[in-house]
């Protein structure tokens, strides 16, 4: 009889492990090409990562002084909620660290 393989027995992550995972990795991450893989990783999953993983990625940019990766972070953000709304909350909850950190927004930056 042949094996069975069973591909849906692997553990689902939830959204909090998913934010720790995210928070540890943009913490631990020390160059600029280990935030990037880290930011098109973490956008690529189909939800819209937690406001603390938002900040760990600002500050990852900040460490690695790379402030255009931190710009796109918001850019990423905006396409990846669901309305004009919900990224006004980011942005809200994000207001010190962008101001702590000096980062604009792409539309700052173009007016």
């Amino acid at each position: 009889m042949p094996s069975i393989r069973k591909y849906s027995d692997h553990h689902e992550e939830t959204f909090e492990e998913f934010s720790i995972r995210y928070e540890k990795e943009f913490d631990e991450a020390y160059d600029l090409f280990e935030v990037q893989v880290f930011l098109n990783n973490c956008f690529s999953y189909d939800l819209v990562p937690s406001p603390s993983v938002i900040e760990r990625a600002l500050r990852a940019c900040r460490r690695v002084n790379d402030y255009a990766t931190a710009v796109r972070v918001f850019e990423g953000l905006k396409y990846k909620v669901e309305n004009k709304e919900q990224y006004q909350a980011y942005l809200d909850e994000l207001k010190d660290v962008r101001e702590e950190l000096g980062i604009d927004l792409k539309e700052e930056l173009i007016n």
